[in-house]
């Protein structure tokens, strides 16, 4: 079915038509959902997600944040926008990168709880009550822990489960193993993450770091609904970097310890040398000496990029620049935002 039949098919379920406008019920669940080129899932997303918020009897929104989307993402967040007022859209002027749409989303939520998922269905809407139901017994921050993980490659599945240990032995914020962004948050916990503006994000990272009661559920994640993944291994690779950099100094410190190393290594090659001498016999060889600089050399300049990396981190916070643009908010009542037309030449 292409994505604007399953619109069409879409139009004709029965929408609140009081529910989004001025004056409407205050959102007890929020829904948070990043979107980069998902035009052939919007509106199956739409379609389980709405009657899985529906059975809960209870206030909703979801917040669609447009990523700089190239595809029909956007034309098709709005014809779901003008059909259901509970659906908002966030357009952001450029591709910001996934993190940064996640807390735009958080940004403009009013619910009582802020449930953030992935629209590319590979997080199963219908987990969202597991979510809810322990978010009513009492806890802040409820993530979802993927229990199997289907229609991922034998790499993928191996790099991510080492990418967990290494974080949790070398961080002192304990963050879940096998876990993404599909998790509920307590408006409590999530106005103190709020807070925190730092520009290399790994949001469930930061989620872990504000503490407050937290749980889990466990799901089955699946294949993507449709289209290719946007996390190719270059974006998987940044984002496991701003983790380690951004909860951790680990790499700073291996600087210092490999530095003992060998310095410790060169006054025991000082000691055999000089008792060498004694006894006669002279250590030679161009090539060990030259293998030995050529090492130092290289572990240097490592630990310099190393460097470099934290210091440019430094550099991007210090320079204050917005997280994220949005060039158009539609649903928002007061806080939509309009880009102001000017009469050009």
């Amino acid at each position: 079915m292409s994505t604007r039949v399953a619109l069409e098919a879409i139009s004709g379920q029965d929408i609140l038509a009081n529910s989004c406008a001025d004056g409407e019920p205050h959102p007890v669940y929020s829904v948070v959902a990043p979107v980069y080129n998902e035009g052939p899932t919007l509106p199956e997303f739409y379609r389980r997600l709405s009657a899985v918020l529906d059975a809960t009897g209870q206030p909703w929104e979801l917040i669609l944040v447009n990523d700089g989307s190239r595809d029909d993402s956007l034309t098709l967040m709005r014809e779901l926008h003008e059909r259901d007022s509970r659906v908002k859209v966030l357009s952001f002027s450029r591709n910001f990168g996934h993190q940064l749409a996640i807390t735009a989303g958080a940004d403009y939520a009013t619910g009582d709880a802020v449930i953030v998922i992935d629209s590319d269905l590979q997080d199963p809407p219908e987990t969202i009550p597991l979510l809810i139901a322990e978010w009513r017994q009492g806890s802040d921050v409820v993530y979802a822990v993927r229990e199997q993980r289907e229609g991922e490659s034998w790499f993928k599945l191996t790099t991510a489960k080492w990418f967990y240990r290494l974080i949790q032995r070398i961080t002192s914020v304990h963050i879940p193993a096998d876990t993404g962004d599909f998790r509920l948050m307590d408006r409590a916990a999530m106005d103190q993450m709020r807070q925190i503006r730092e520009h290399h994000r790994f949001m469930r990272g930061l989620s872990a770091w504000v503490g407050f009661k937290q749980s889990p559920v466990y799901y089955v994640r699946q294949p993507r609904y449709a289209g290719s993944t946007n996390y190719p291994l270059r974006k998987m690779v940044k984002l496991a970097w701003d983790a380690i950099t951004s909860f951790s100094f680990v790499p700073l410190q291996m600087a210092t310890s490999l530095g003992f190393f060998v310095a410790g290594l060169a006054l025991l090659g000082i000691i055999v040398s000089i008792i060498s001498r004694l006894f006669g016999h002279a250590i030679v060889g161009q090539a060990t000496t030259l293998i030995s600089v050529l090492f130092l050399g290289g572990v240097q300049l490592i630990f310099l990029g190393i460097i470099g990396e934290y210091l440019g981190r430094i550099y991007d916070e210090v320079k204050q620049r917005p997280l994220y643009i949005v060039s158009k908010a539609e649903g928002f009542g007061g806080r939509d935002i309009e880009p102001t037309p000017r009469p050009r030449a």
